[in-house]
């Protein structure tokens, strides 16, 4: 494989529409991705998406990366062509264990289905407020540690077991953040002792069974006090030497996606794709601005060769665990989506279940994107 190809394995992109356009097929053809990550701008209908994912993988020599955020509640991008599972906190809330299971075995089987082989969850984040303004409404498993491993794992392992990798997130926590990091900067004033007893603690206690991990976009000065507004997923301290080092993780690890306002404010693009895959990163996400994939690609060219090796090892390493899609049926689609459907029920009740749990108008970015 040539050099521009390997280089693109590095890349997790987004794509423009619902379909491949010559240009955009052609672009993807040559650079060859190590992944593709979907949202709502690409989902117009199930016959129509599964062909979108098929289409993906036939351009790639190397099989892909198709991932998502399929979480539940309104980080559900399938809601779009089918039923809304419940969130974490509404399965949190409800307290039944066998609830999650269900949760995590669906959504597994109905990612497989339309050809995705990795999911961006679970959210390790804990919520110290939920009603806190900073993206993660509805999306935490417990109020402490002990809650989010217990719940957490248990989605994670039945969504593993139907042959869909997992990634948690966002490491190293940021349930302190007062602030959107999709619009700006959260800066976690915590000591790193404060970080161990609480934020640390489901991420150290789920990574043997994480195909993945997501860094976020918050400032640590326990870490990065030399780099004030140095986001966590471009610092070598907190991934190369904590992550990698000492906690001794070597999986995938992936970036949030860069096109979020914390590092847009803060970072050019060149140092951020340079920054993030000499800090540990594997997986460079540009989920919007898809025009500049060619560009990270010449940056990450002139990184220096050891850092690719390590990298394309554990993104080989990671793509040897994928499992191929389902046959495509309509009627089996259905099928799953009416027990996604009578989990909403049995979890909400029948009532609450015919709610969204979002107004309309009132979506924040991580729903909308």
């Amino acid at each position: 494989m040539q050099d521009s190809k390997r280089l693109g394995q590095l890349l997790l992109t987004g794509v423009p529409g619902t379909e491949l356009d010559p240009e955009t097929a052609e672009k993807f053809r040559k650079l060859q991705p190590g992944g593709f990550i979907l949202f709502g701008r690409n989902i117009e209908s199930p016959d129509q998406l599964r062909k979108l994912i098929d289409d993906l993988r036939d351009l790639s020599e190397i099989e892909p990366f198709i991932t998502i955020d399929q979480e539940g509640g309104r980080v559900s991008r399938l809601r779009l062509i089918g039923s809304e599972p419940p969130n974490a906190q509404q399965l949190r809330d409800k307290n039944d264990l066998d609830l999650i299971d269900r949760h995590g075995r669906l959504t597994g089987q109905i990612l497989r289905m339309f050809g995705f082989n990795l999911d961006l969850c679970p959210v390790l984040d804990l919520s110290f407020d939920d009603e806190a303004d900073n993206s993660l409404k509805g999306r935490c498993w417990g109020r402490d540690p002990e809650e989010v491993i217990l719940k957490s794992t248990r989605f994670n392992l039945a969504m593993r077991k139907e042959g869909v990798l997992s990634c948690g997130k966002h490491f190293p926590g940021y349930a302190s953040a007062e602030v959107d990091p999709h619009h700006e900067l959260p800066v976690i004033n915590k000591t790193l002792e404060e970080m161990e007893e609480n934020e640390l603690r489901p991420f150290r206690a789920l990574l043997p069974d994480l195909d993945s991990i997501m860094t976020c976009h918050s400032h640590y000065p326990c870490w990065d006090a030399d780099r004030p507004r140095w986001p966590a997923s471009l610092s070598k301290n907190i991934i190369g030497q904590f992550l990698r080092n000492q906690l001794s993780y070597d999986g995938l690890v992936m970036t949030d996606d860069l096109d979020m306002g914390a590092v847009l404010n803060e970072v050019t693009f060149e140092e951020t794709i340079q920054a993030c895959i000499e800090a540990g990163n594997d997986l460079a996400m540009i989920c919007h601005r898809v025009e500049l994939v060619e560009k990270a690609a010449e940056v990450i060219s002139t990184l220096p060769d050891p850092i690719i090796h390590d990298a394309l090892r554990r993104i080989e390493k990671a793509k040897s665990k994928m499992k191929s899609p389902y046959e495509w049926s309509m009627e089996r689609f259905q099928e799953i989506d009416s027990q996604i459907w009578d989990l909403r029920v049995d979890t909400l009740g029948e009532e609450q279940a015919k709610i969204l749990s979002v107004e309309d108008g009132k979506r924040s970015p991580v729903e909308t994107y």
